[in-house]
């Protein structure tokens, strides 16, 4: 399925989360977090500013970004959970 965002909207899969802590405990299904990291998928080409021109996206397909827990809203593309958030909902790039 395409899916092209709109505006200043993004389009992120989540990464998995740790399967076992840093002490070697396993972690059940039930007990997880669901993770503030993920993998941009698609970006929207920027918000427009009061006299009409385009702002550029900070973030580009392929990045590893951090994001607010709360952040966007959930939808399923070919199966896969993905979020669509605004830009603003993103807090970093992770290298």
């Amino acid at each position: 399925m395409s899916f092209k965002p709109l505006n200043d909207r993004v389009l992120v899969k989540r990464l998995e989360s740790e399967e076992k802590t840093a002490g070697g405990l396993f972690i059940p299904d039930t007990a997880k977090e669901k993770p503030s990291r993920g993998e941009v998928v698609a970006v929207g080409p920027g918000k427009c500013d009061e006299s009409g021109k385009r702002i550029a996206m900070s973030v580009k397909a392929g990045d590893n970004v951090l994001f607010n827990k709360y952040a966007g809203t959930e939808i399923k593309l070919d199966g896969v959970e993905h979020l669509v958030m605004r830009e603003d909902d993103i807090l970093a790039i992770i290298d």
